[in-house]
């Protein structure tokens, strides 16, 4: 009967533990924004989110981006039915989104002033960062509409393939800079949240 009245204490204790994580999870710091953290530039992308060149279908112009939040792929699409695919990180549930926008403005080593919505999230977060290698916006960013949102870097590359963000889509600060340099102001943005068939 012992044995009984033990197993059922920690099954117990261990239903409690299950029904408590979603709100100790809740309660800690959004790991995909460390301000002040300097990338490791010698981190290694899995090969799904390394830079390469694929086939790509598609009715899009070359120079057109479109970004596959299910995938966490940004593509820049190419002549001869190819692309430019990009390992990304996407916002993370709840704060994913889609739709047609142009990039309206670039920086290299951007300023980063999160907004009202975010400090409310992650009071934690600096109200203002110079760029440089520690800030979350890393080596470039460029900047999607009247949105909030961007294009931009990272300071935290073990992101690239994962759902973390408040909404703006991050790759790794070389991959950002490449990308940067292939784009002007006005360049067409498609995101998707569901792949295309």
């Amino acid at each position: 009967m012992t044995d009984f009245r033990r197993l059922t204490g920690t099954f117990v204790a261990a239903i409690g533990l299950i029904l408590s994580a979603p709100h100790a999870i809740a309660q800690q710091p959004d790991r995909g924004d460390e301000p002040g953290l300097v990338a490791d530039d010698g981190y290694q992308l899995e090969p799904e989110w390394q830079k390469q060149v694929v086939y790509f279908r598609t009715t899009e112009t070359p120079g057109t981006i479109i970004i596959s939040t299910a995938e966490r792929h940004l593509y820049l699409v190419q002549p001869g039915g190819r692309a430019i695919r990009y390992g990304i990180g996407v916002g993370r549930d709840g704060f994913q989104w889609q739709g047609l926008v142009n990039i309206t403005n670039k920086k290299e080593w951007p300023d980063w002033t999160p907004p009202p919505e975010m400090i409310q999230r992650q009071p934690y977060l600096p109200r203002f960062m110079a760029g440089g290698p520690g800030n979350p916006l890393g080596a470039r960013a460029m900047y999607l509409g009247t949105t909030v949102y961007r294009i931009h870097g990272t300071n935290r590359p073990d992101t690239i393939g994962t759902k973390v963000s408040s909404g703006c889509f991050r790759l790794v600060n070389n991959d950002v800079a490449d990308l940067y340099d292939r784009v002007p102001v006005g360049t067409k943005v498609v995101i998707r949240q569901k792949p295309e068939l």
